[in-house]
């Protein structure tokens, strides 16, 4: 038996609710890797968009441009650093969405925030966790966003999809989870974040 909206509206809610907890990172199946003290890290806020038009509730995703500085060709949600003008993090995510996508600012309902993620790319990112109850016109930002496409919420909130795989990375071998839809391969960062949500909506 599915959820309805409103169902599902409250279990998003409780899972946000849970508290802050303490984050995770890009170095979390890696142990042995020892992250710099002092390090800086900058703030940046991303959308999780959980889209209520459809059939069944899916979370809408990018595809980054192959020419981007940061993560290029990579699997993300719309969203980016926080900017001078933003009032805060989730500013920043609500009018990077737009930006990249074409999502207007006042359509997602925001739920709340999920645990703050660190990238090797030393950004400290929250995920700001919205529903839509309507479609909007997709645009895609030339440049910086190469496609737009969405997989099942149910997909990602199952802990079975998730695999941890490893490459080599400046000399070590780095583990990191995916959880691939199709022929979509969702990694890294926005794996671990996607994760770390999972978790959540099953306590």
């Amino acid at each position: 038996m599915h959820d309805t909206p409103e169902e599902l509206t409250d279990r998003l809610r409780r899972a946000v609710e849970v508290g802050p907890g303490d984050g995770s990172s890009d170095f979390d199946l890696n142990p042995d890797f020892t992250l710099p003290p002092g390090r800086k890290l900058r703030p940046a806020g991303v959308l999780v968009p959980i889209s209520l038009a459809g059939a069944e509730p899916r979370v809408i995703l990018t595809k980054r441009s192959s020419a981007l500085k940061h993560h290029p060709g990579q699997i993300a949600f719309p969203g980016g650093k926080v900017d001078e003008g933003d009032r805060d993090v989730t500013h920043a995510a609500l009018r990077e969405a737009w930006e990249e996508i074409g999502l207007p600012q006042d359509l997602p309902e925001v739920i709340g925030h999920l645990p703050t993620h660190e990238t090797v790319t030393s950004f400290q990112v929250t995920p700001v966790v919205a529903i839509l109850r309507s479609g909007f016109e997709i645009r895609p930002e030339a440049g910086e966003v190469d496609e737009v496409f969405s997989v099942p919420l149910t997909h990602v909130l199952d802990p079975r999809n998730y695999i941890v795989e490893s490459r080599r990375w400046m000399g070590t071998r780095r583990r990191y989870y995916t959880v691939p839809f199709g022929p979509y391969y969702i990694w890294g960062a926005t794996a671990r974040m996607l994760r770390q949500f999972a978790d959540r909506m099953g306590t």
